[in-house]
C-alpha cells in the first residue's frame, strides 16, 4: 500500500504517541508499504513551531532528510499538478496544507494516513 502521512499522523509516529491508532500505527511499520512524506507537512510543522504553536527539538527541525532516510520513507515534493489541483477543489476546506496534502493523494494514488475528516469533502481514499 502507498501511504501518504498527513501531519499529525507523522508527528504522533515520531513521537510514539498513543492518539495514533493502532491500524494507523501497523501500516506505517510494515516494510511491505511505502510511506510518503510531503514536504508540506514539513512546511506546516515549521510554521507551527515557528508561531509557537507546536514545540520540536531542533535536531528534528533540520534533519528532516535524515529522518526520512532513518524511517525508510519518501519525499514527496509539491508539483504545479498539485498546486492547481488544491487551488481548483471546489471544497469549502480552507486549509491550504490539507488541501495539497489532499491533491498530492488523489494525484499520486496514494492513501492518506489521517484522523481528520475533512478529507472526506475531497473524496480522498483515507486509513486510520
Amino acid at each position: 500500500m502507498k501511504l501518504l502521512l498527513d501531519t499529525h499522523a507523522v508527528l504522533w509516529w515520531l513521537d510514539d504517541h498513543p492518539s495514533l491508532s493502532a491500524k494507523a500505527r501497523w501500516l506505517i511499520a510494515d516494510p511491505g508499504n511505502e510511506c510518503w512524506l510531503s514536504a508540506v507537512s514539513v512546511f506546516e510543522i515549521t510554521t507551527k513551531h515557528r508561531l509557537g504553536k507546536l514545540r520540536l527539538p531542533p535536531s528534528l527541525l533540520q534533519g528532516w532528510s535524515l529522518t526520512v532516510k532513518q524511517e525508510n520513507w519518501r519525499w514527496l515534493p509539491v508539483s504545479q499538478d498539485h498546486a492547481a489541483y488544491a487551488g481548483a477543489h471546489p471544497s469549502l476546506h480552507g486549509d491550504p496544507f490539507d488541501r495539497i496534502l489532499a491533491a498530492q493523494a488523489k494525484i499520486e494514488a496514494l492513501t492518506l494516513v489521517t484522523v481528520d475528516p475533512a478529507f472526506v469533502n475531497f473524496a480522498s481514499s483515507t486509513v486510520w
